[in-house]
């Protein structure tokens, strides 16, 4: 197959990316990243924003694939989605299946330390300090219990 032929589905990172999407919208199907990340690496690779993902040739899609997989050579720290790891102390930008291991490990550690945000995980209430008086209710209603009505007493003088 030449480089110039369209290809239907694209392969990028472990993802199928159908062909007709354009290349910013085509990437952001990649968990972990966003439209500012893939109009980013779009610019630094100089690829037009208005042709369709499936016309980039094996090479381009091998060059997006090693950008993806260590973005800090090409990105400023602060552009990346996992600064000062708590295990390794690296900054990193983490992608697809390992954002959601990274995730429930975070939560787990905070579970086992008794922090206040893992004793708020372990309850299943809010962490971030949103209002609890009003929202976020699960289960069954909270408040006056909806009943027949009651009847006024009869006074026992109107006999």
């Amino acid at each position: 197959m030449s480089e110039s032929e369209y290809k239907y589905i694209v392969r990028i990172v472990g993802n199928d990316i159908p062909g007709d999407k354009k290349p910013i919208s085509g990437l952001t199907k990649i968990k972990g990243i966003g439209r500012h990340f893939a109009k980013t690496l779009l610019n630094i690779m100089k690829i037009d924003y208005t042709t369709n993902i499936g016309f980039l040739t094996d090479k381009q899609i091998n060059e997006i694939e090693e950008i993806i997989k260590d973005p800090t050579l090409h990105f400023p720290i602060w552009f990346l989605n996992r600064r000062k790891d708590m295990e390794t102390g690296k900054d990193m930008h983490i992608i697809d299946s390992d954002m959601a291991l990274t995730i429930r490990n975070d939560i787990e550690r905070e579970k086992t330390t008794n922090s206040w945000k893992g004793y708020r995980h372990t309850f299943g209430l809010k962490v971030r300090g949103q209002r609890t008086r009003c929202t976020g209710r699960k289960g069954g209603a909270v408040g006056v219990k909806k009943g027949g009505k009651v009847l006024p007493a009869k006074n026992q003088d109107q006999k």
